[in-house]
């Protein structure tokens, strides 16, 4: 249903350091580098920075984005890189529950204020 989203960032150098070491994990990957925008995904960019110039983070007014996790080792690692490089825990990993099943998540805020989870489904 959705084919790319895209969060502000004040200073695209230091949010393309800290995500192409927070979306490894994942299995994202930098796809793109432009002057304004970098993009991140698999095969085709569907996670992308843009540079907003004076951007200043308001605490909890940032976006917040789900990402999907291969497993728990994946969320725990994600959180882990997040931390190591200037983000800020919005949850630790751990069971949740959602409306319609149980997952393994965690939350991490970036440098920008952006909310960035990552989240993996039990397999049936």
């Amino acid at each position: 249903m959705i084919d790319h989203v895209s969060i502000p960032v004040a200073d695209l150098a230091r949010a393309g350091a800290f995500y192409d070491a927070v979306l490894a994990p994942l299995g994202l990957a930098r796809l793109v580098t432009r002057a304004g925008s970098i993009g991140f995904g698999k095969r085709y960019p569907e996670f992308w920075l843009n540079l907003r110039p004076g951007l200043v983070p308001v605490p909890g007014s940032g976006a917040h984005v789900c990402l999907r996790a291969a497993d728990e080792q994946a969320v725990r690692a994600f959180h882990a890189a997040a931390l190591a490089r200037e983000g800020a825990d919005g949850g630790a990993p751990g069971p949740r529950g959602a409306s319609m099943t149980t997952y393994f998540g965690a939350f991490v805020i970036d440098p920008d204020g952006n909310r960035i989870e990552a989240a993996s489904f039990p397999r049936p």
